[in-house]
């Protein structure tokens, strides 16, 4: 299935997408502007399916990660997130194995607040002060809230299994980690939008 956000302007169709489209196209088959259009909206999906098929991870991923270590504080692991401006990062154990991910819905999950809306500047001075929920967060570290296991991928992984992971996981980046499991860069949904662009550019 291709992601929504990648079914936009047609790019490059080869004359296998063609004649895939052709196939796909029951009874006789006479030429006539609607059916050309037919047959170019079909080769269109046959194209954008070879393509987010043929790209990895690995020629889309942002190689330097920001990450925190599972014994870092959540103090420090807010801060970085808020300095960054993300709203997400992976959690990491000896020897730089992904062990988990950390992000917003983790905090506002344990501060009781699942259905809240917020930002982690908001967190971040929220733990440097006294009188609210997040204080007991301070003696806490990264590990104790990450969601684990981490889903992640591997550098030879589809953008298109990428997107369906997105989707069906209700999560906007993953991990990409080496056979060891070592993280080695990490994918956000963003990432995969450019890469459509960049390929429509070269069509």
């Amino acid at each position: 299935m291709i992601p929504r956000y990648l079914d936009s302007d047609p790019t490059d169709i080869s004359d296998d997408d063609i004649f895939k489209a052709m196939k796909d196209i029951s009874g006789y088959l006479d030429i006539t502007p609607g059916d050309f259009k037919e047959i170019y909206r079909f080769a269109y999906r046959h194209a954008l399916n070879r393509m987010t098929q043929s790209i990895t991870a690995g020629e889309v991923m942002t190689p330097d990660v920001v990450f925190v270590k599972k014994d870092d504080t959540l103090e420090s692991a807010v801060e970085i997130m808020a300095r960054h401006g993300i709203a997400g990062l992976p959690v990491v154990g000896n020897g730089e194995k992904v062990v988990g991910v950390i992000s917003e819905k983790d905090f506002l999950f344990h501060m009781g607040g699942k259905d809240a809306r917020s930002f982690m500047d908001v967190v971040a001075q929220c733990l440097r002060e006294k009188g609210c929920v997040a204080i007991p967060m301070r003696r806490q570290k990264a590990e104790d809230i990450m969601t684990s296991p981490a889903i992640t991928v591997r550098e030879d992984t589809p953008v298109s299994e990428i997107a369906a992971i997105f989707t069906e996981k209700e999560i906007n980046r993953v991990p990409v980690t080496d056979d060891g499991g070592r993280l080695i860069g990490i994918v956000a949904r963003e990432d995969i939008v450019k890469s459509s662009f960049s390929q429509k550019q070269k069509g």
